[in-house]
């Protein structure tokens, strides 16, 4: 099994079984020269072996593949290489999408429309050790959040470290409210563990609004 280099630019496995993809990915980090692209893959099955031979620093992983979703396949991949950060590259702009995502293992999430500047923003984000989430996903979701008011609410004092105590007590509402209004938003959002969930809150800009009782009963 080949290791990568410690130390020097981290290193990069496109997986994409559109070949004008991979020929761009490729041109955009060599014009930028801080990654090293070292292999590719064109389906799910190739992309196993791929991260298992280089053990890149970074897969760069598009979601939809000839011989499955490749989200299904990421305990396998990151099984293969528990240390390669994945950003998933899609078309897929719906917020749930991308919960599912991060909950599966993902790192990042861009958009295949994505310009040079926001794709090499989102590899140098994730080799840092942080995640990302495309602008745009964000921003097209505050207008259609499949969460009502009172979820929204709850996921927000969720996401500050609020026990169903104390959001039961913020929001004057029973801790068996809080405790349903918890399933539901795991539910809709297809997201059980409370990282994921915060990394939603942020990106929806839920962490920057002002708090407040909502206003439907329960």
């Amino acid at each position: 099994m080949e290791e990568r280099p410690r130390g020097g630019r981290p290193t990069v496995v496109v997986a994409d079984d559109h070949t004008v993809v991979r020929v761009g990915v490729r041109l955009i980090l060599a014009s930028d020269d801080a990654f090293e692209v070292v292999g590719e893959a064109t389906d799910v099955a190739s992309t196993i072996r791929a991260v298992e031979t280089h053990r890149p620093s970074i897969l760069l992983l598009d979601l939809h593949m000839p011989d499955g979703l490749s989200l299904d396949a990421l305990p396998a991949i990151l099984s293969a290489s528990p240390e390669t950060r994945v950003v998933a590259l899609t078309m897929q702009e719906g917020p749930g999408f991308a919960a599912r995502a991060f909950s599966a293992g993902a790192h990042g999430y861009v958009l295949k429309e994505a310009v040079e500047t926001e794709l090499l923003s989102a590899l140098q984000t994730v080799a840092a050790g942080r995640k990302f989430l495309d602008p745009r996903v964000g921003a097209a979701a505050v207008s259609d959040l499949p969460l009502s008011e009172r979820e929204q609410a709850v996921l927000r004092l969720l996401a500050l470290g609020s026990t169903n105590a104390q959001i039961a007590q913020r929001l004057s509402f029973s801790e068996r409210t809080i405790e349903a209004c918890r399933a539901q938003i795991r539910q809709k959002l297809g997201v059980s563990d409370r990282a994921t969930l915060t990394e939603y809150a942020h990106s929806h800009g839920l962490l920057e609004r002002p708090p407040r009782r909502p206003s439907e009963t329960p």
